[in-house]
């Protein structure tokens, strides 16, 4: 862990302790890993455990990203594989063991999907990243959760990370019943499902409506928002306007968009 990370996470009475720091890795590269393990963790999740050369890996923010580049169906000139990358949580890295871990949310076919699906033990994946980690202090009254199936590896990660101490709120969209996990926490958690029941990903209204129904906690809170664009960015809004929140303990983003492909955006205004 850096030092601007270790600082914050052990001495919260910091007069910037509640300002998130971003820090840059200068190791960040690409290498090439190999599946150890598949795990089904949900019908619609799975599990890869990668291993392989990890020595320099870094990653100090729940919500960082690495690069996963899968074959895309078609081949160059000199007939090779070509990729397309898309973007991952790490959710579990192991400096003991030389491994991580990646949890893949199914949904419609496309190249990451596709691997997940047929992903099985001596498979190779080439891995870059993560450029650097948004690293979110530990020094708040309660912190909130909020997202679809793209977000409960970054969710899962955080809760692991919590101290007894902390209090937190999830708020999580998924399919069904079939599809709820059970996190690993220390901390007080409040665990709220939204199910979508059939309908379409990204445009039903539950997890607003889920927020608009809860009492929150009272004190001052970070809230966290991951999923469809255009979703994360109404959610900032009503957080906002009828939560309470500060524009600067809200890291909003769009893990994926609605008609387009590898869309990352953040929501900031």
């Amino acid at each position: 862990m850096s030092d601007v990370a270790s600082e914050l996470a052990i001495n919260p009475s910091r007069p910037d302790s509640r300002t998130p720091q971003r820090v840059r890795h200068t190791a960040a590269r690409r290498r090439t890993l190999t599946v150890q393990q598949v795990e089904s963790i949900t019908p619609h999740m799975k599990r890869v455990t990668l291993g392989g050369d990890l020595h320099d890996f870094v990653s100090l923010g729940f919500d960082d990203h690495v690069k996963l580049f899968f074959p895309d169906g078609s081949s160059d000139a000199a007939g090779l594989p070509n990729t397309v990358g898309r973007d991952f949580t790490p959710r579990r890295y192991d400096p003991s063991a030389q491994t991580l871990q990646i949890d893949f949310a199914l949904h419609e076919a496309g190249p990451a999907t596709r691997w997940a699906s047929q992903a099985k033990p001596s498979d190779t994946l080439i891995v870059g990243g993560p450029r650097g980690s948004f690293v979110v202090p530990l020094s708040f009254d309660w912190h909130l959760f909020v997202g679809d199936e793209t977000a409960i590896p970054a969710i899962g990660r955080r809760l692991e990370e919590l101290p007894a101490n902390t209090r937190a709120v999830v708020l999580a969209e998924i399919d069904g019943k079939h599809d709820e996990i059970a996190f690993s926490t220390k901390a007080d958690l409040t665990l709220l499902w939204s199910h979508r029941n059939g309908a379409p990903v990204g445009v039903a209204d539950g997890l607003s409506k889920r927020l608009a129904a809860q009492r929150l906690p009272p004190g001052d809170y970070y809230a966290w928002v991951a999923c469809e664009s255009l979703v994360a960015k109404a959610f900032r809004s009503q957080l906002l306007a009828d939560c309470g929140a500060n524009p600067k303990w809200i890291r909003a983003a769009g893990y994926w968009r609605r008609g387009a492909a590898a869309v990352h955006e953040l929501h900031e205004s």
